[in-house]
């Protein structure tokens, strides 16, 4: 049984929630923007931006690797969010994509950007970690 659309009011109060999580979202993929144009070792104080002992390589390096993996994460939530707002535009935002019931409020609290209900995400996670 397919659920009714969320009321304008709800749609409305979700999308405040999914402006300031986007807001942050960019702000954290600027600030890293940021650092990485800078490198590694220019905001240490650094004149280099080059590490002359392999052990301050291996730690730059390390470094940028978390850094490039934080700025994927942060623009696949982007991307995550960008869909949510085109669910509340499509009045479809709050109902789970796959079973058609409504996502939890709790849910939506903690995962504003969150496309389907907790049973159908975990159920999804069994089926894809089966496949491996």
């Amino acid at each position: 049984m397919a659920a009714k659309p969320l009321s304008d009011d709800k749609l409305k109060h979700y999308s405040e929630n999914l402006t300031k999580e986007k807001e942050e979202t960019i702000r954290i993929i600027g600030d890293i923007s940021d650092r990485q144009r800078r490198g590694a070792k220019n905001g240490s104080g650094d004149l280099s931006s080059f590490a002359l002992h392999q052990a301050d390589q291996g730690t730059d390096t390390d470094t940028m690797e978390r850094e490039v993996y934080l700025l994927e994460q942060e623009q696949r939530k982007l991307k995550l969010l960008n869909l949510a707002f085109k669910r509340i535009y499509e009045k479809t935002y709050g109902i789970c994509e796959m079973c058609g019931c409504y996502i939890p409020e709790p849910r939506l609290k903690i995962i504003p950007y969150a496309a389907t209900c907790i049973e159908c995400k975990s159920n999804e996670e069994k089926k894809s970690s089966r496949g491996r």
